[in-house]
């Protein structure tokens, strides 16, 4: 993984903006194809709203392996869709010369052969209002709360986790935990009085569920978020199966891609390359 870029001068990790952030036109069956990892949390928000809104036929998606190379991620036997086998050449084929980093999610448009959005942000946002609101996931009323919301799960916990594991000085690492566990704290307080971030499943949800799902299993630990486990929080820990519970969320978790993607992948964190055994947690209800 190519940190150079991302590490600041004082050691801290500052995420590479996102190169490419058209909205999604219209649905056309076949005409948008996703690109997604299981493995990815910002990937995985994708593959979650598209089941929840059962927008299957409407989008089709290509789930690059695990295990990204010096050339990125790669698509095993090919990308049945545009034939290629890594996902820079589409980064490539719509900007040659492209040198920033070749992330998913992303959507590519099979008409005009380029890729439309990489912004992990918005594209949950563009399906939710531009392709399909049932159910509503970004309810009108509730949208400011929701940007809100939204904003404070990205500074505080879905990227707080990164700029702990990634960083380059004590300081940076201690100011970034102290961020993730101070929000988990506060959504302690407030999941336990109910049983959504707002009165309904929204987008906010989804945000928030694809980092809980992987914090035991590897930012506990591989990110050295370890004051706590998430199984320590018991609002939080309850929350989180009953969102595992729906097929939409499920369905997209493999806890085996990505534990095998951040401990063999990051290298630059796990050296060794060594995937650890458990843990052991019961994700029913």
């Amino acid at each position: 993984m190519r940190l150079g870029r991302e590490i600041a001068d004082d050691g801290r990790f500052v995420r590479q903006p996102n190169r490419f952030t058209e909205p999604l036109g219209p649905p056309e069956p076949g005409r948008y194809h996703l690109y997604a990892s299981y493995a990815c949390p910002w990937a995985q928000r994708v593959l979650i709203v598209r089941k929840l809104l059962g927008l299957e036929s409407l989008l089709g998606v290509t789930i690059v392996d695990p295990i990204r190379d010096e050339k990125g991620w790669r698509m095993p036997g090919g990308d049945p869709v545009t034939g290629v086998e890594y996902l820079a050449d589409l980064y490539l084929a719509t900007e040659p010369g492209y040198t920033g980093r070749h992330t998913v999610p992303c959507v590519w448009d099979t008409v005009e052969k380029r890729l439309v959005t990489n912004d992990f942000p918005r594209i949950t946002l563009d399906l939710e209002t531009r392709w399909n609101t049932t159910p509503d996931l970004y309810p009108e009323h509730l949208r400011a709360d929701i940007d809100a919301m939204n904003d404070r799960l990205y500074h505080g916990l879905n990227n707080a986790v990164y700029e702990a594991g990634f960083a380059r000085s004590q300081a940076a690492y201690d100011e970034a935990v102290a961020r993730v566990f101070d929000t988990l704290s506060w959504l302690e307080v407030r999941l336990a009085a109910s049983p959504y971030l707002f009165d309904r499943l929204t987008d906010s949800d989804v945000r928030l569920y694809t980092t809980l799902a992987r914090f035991d299993a590897v930012y506990y630990a591989h990110f050295k978020c370890s004051l706590r486990r998430l199984s320590d929080h018991p609002a939080l820990w309850a929350y989180a199966r009953r969102l595992h519970a729906m097929p939409a969320f499920a369905e997209t978790t493999d806890f085996d891609q990505i534990k095998r993607h951040y401990f063999i992948t990051q290298t630059n964190v796990n050296p060794s390359g060594i995937v650890p055994l458990g843990p052991e947690l019961d994700w029913s209800i």
